[in-house]
């Protein structure tokens, strides 16, 4: 299969897939190629850059990985890991139980729902901890 950027005698642009450079021409010389948008018949190829696949080993930047990895470097750095004991420790903060600090954990859905009925302020993170406390 070869995806084609195709142009109308009325300037509109668009793709189409042909099963090969052949069947486009076959398909354009009987007249069956047409604007996807008004219909006519007179269309040709333009000029398109080709999508390269990295190869093997060759990653692509991937600039959300990066923002998520600078994110949970920022939380372990920055917070104390408290496990399985989240839901506690931030109500016991916010009841004034405990010291103000900046914690992270797991807590079950349950808990996670009954904190924010609460008005406890709290947030998922989107990554899982590296390191477990029992």
């Amino acid at each position: 299969m070869i995806r084609y950027a195709l142009k109308c005698e009325n300037d509109h642009v668009f793709d189409s897939w042909f099963q090969s450079a052949a069947a486009f021409d076959a398909l354009q010389a009987a007249g069956h190629v047409h604007c996807a948008v008004c219909g006519v018949a007179k269309v040709e190829k333009t000029l398109m850059a080709p999508q390269v696949a990295a190869g093997k080993g060759v990653a692509a930047p991937d600039p959300q990985a990066d923002k998520l990895a600078q994110l949970r470097r920022e939380v372990e750095e920055n917070a104390t890991y408290v496990g399985g004991k989240f839901a506690q420790e931030a109500r016991d903060m916010h009841d004034g139980i405990s010291p103000e600090t900046s914690i992270y954990g797991e807590a079950s859905g349950d808990e996670a729902r009954k904190l924010i009925e609460d008005g406890v302020p709290v947030v998922p993170l989107p990554f899982k901890p590296k390191q477990k406390l029992q």
